[in-house]
């Protein structure tokens, strides 16, 4: 580990060699961000390279894409990029030469919605463990899936894994945070099976493990396997912290090269939330699940730690790879608004990142203005140009209303 007393640069400049023997050239990452620039059909675009070449120039050693999803009957938004197979095989590996053009490593995310599907008149019902409706206004009870179904979904982000390592990216991190799918399994709200997929919290965890273990043995050799966990779903009677230290010790065995810890769900989005009722400790160290993944340390001690959330300053990021508390920190809406802002940390230039927050007053509003704020900047970035941070947070509500209508306004997504 760096030396607790040098400076930022330093500390987060430092190489870090992944179990598996990938090397990532410095500790900044570039964590997931559902774009949304995929095509009609649901394939990689000319916009996501170009967004993704300008993220590459920025500086992380690490670029992690959004939400990949494995099942297009099956979308959290209506852009997201589909692999089911190779037929987009060029495309995928333009969006990876892209992504790993500045000397960072390119990973892609896999992901389904689950209970947190698009369900529309005509389109395929919302699939989850259990027929338990999320606390979203506008989302609907999903159909129980079938063992058979589970089966199929296992193969499924093994198939879509498989043909992204084919097509140049270095890894392959699986979503299993924030509400979607797999976090839908370990849920004891979410999930009220008694068969073999559920039951239980050993049960319920079987799910992701038979997916990470299906992932590994479908990626070419040498391809980076990780996971995005919550700490915690922070509701009564949910996951919880105890349930996903348990769940990590599991995957341990299963040769993780990295996890990355985050928390909530977007019917509690903590990862959302910001410093809003945090602890003045939270606070002062700035990222919202540092503690956590300190003492998650402790019991898994061989597998690096990426922390994403509420990092702000360069000096509360060295403090944190320095220490130890984790080996990697994740940075998301801030490269939204700056792309070059690893850069800037690594130089000294740069010792506060800007997050661009935006919010128009409305609570029930709020994070999904905000969110399509910091979409909007990102399709600047594909298109060609750089950020508009100028921009306020009523022509973002005035142009998620205009291109999604009111429905849009409760579909909240993240990566």
């Amino acid at each position: 580990m760096p030396d607790a007393t040098a400076p930022p640069r330093l500390a987060l400049g430092s190489p870090l060699t992944l179990p598996g023997g990938q090397a990532l050239p410095n500790r900044l990452a570039k964590s997931a961000l559902s774009e949304q620039l995929g095509d009609r059909r649901n394939a990689p675009t000319p916009q996501l390279v170009r967004l993704y070449r300008r993220w590459a120039q920025g500086g992380a050693g690490l670029l992690v894409t959004g939400n990949v999803m494995v099942d297009r009957r099956q979308l959290g938004e209506p852009r997201n990029v589909v692999v089911e197979d190779d037929r987009h095989a060029g495309l995928l590996s333009a969006w990876a030469d892209a992504a790993s053009s500045g000397g960072g490593q390119a990973w892609a995310q896999v992901n389904h919605p689950g209970r947190q599907a698009l369900w529309l008149a005509g389109s395929a019902r919302p699939v989850a463990p259990s027929a338990v409706a999320p606390r979203i206004p506008g989302y609907v009870t999903p159909r129980a899936l079938t063992p058979d179904e589970i089966r199929d979904l296992i193969g499924r982000f093994a198939r879509t894994a498989q043909v992204l390592s084919h097509a140049g990216f270095a890894g392959i991190q699986l979503h299993a945070a924030h509400g979607y799918l797999v976090s839908q399994f370990l849920s004891p709200l979410a999930n009220v099976r008694d068969d073999e997929w559920g039951g239980d919290a050993e049960r319920r965890r079987r799910f992701v493990l038979e997916v990470v273990r299906a992932i590994r043995g479908a990626v070419k050799p040498g391809t980076a396997v990780a996971i995005k966990l919550n700490s915690a779903d922070f509701q009564r009677g949910g996951f919880d912290e105890d349930e996903s230290m348990a769940v990590l010790e599991a995957l341990a065995g299963e040769d993780l090269d990295l996890i990355e810890v985050s928390g909530g769900t977007y019917e509690r989005p903590a990862m959302m939330e910001g410093d809003r009722g945090a602890k003045a400790s939270t606070v002062q160290r700035e990222a919202y699940f540092l503690s956590y993944a300190e003492r998650l340390r402790e019991r898994v001690p061989d597998t690096p730690l990426m922390v994403t959330g509420g990092f702000r300053t360069a000096a509360a990021m060295a403090d944190a790879v320095s220490t130890g508390a984790c080996d990697i920190v994740g940075l998301g809406r801030p490269l939204a608004v700056d792309p070059d802002a690893p850069k800037g940390l690594l130089d000294g230039t740069v010792e506060r990142v800007v997050v661009g927050e935006r919010r128009i007053g409305v609570p029930k509003l709020d994070s999904a203005v905000d969110l399509y704020w910091h979409t909007r900047q990102l399709r600047h970035m594909g298109a060609g140009r750089e950020p508009r941070t100028d921009e306020g947070a009523w022509r973002a509500a005035a142009g998620l209303l205009l291109e999604n209508g009111w429905g849009a306004m409760r579909r909240r997504r993240g990566g």
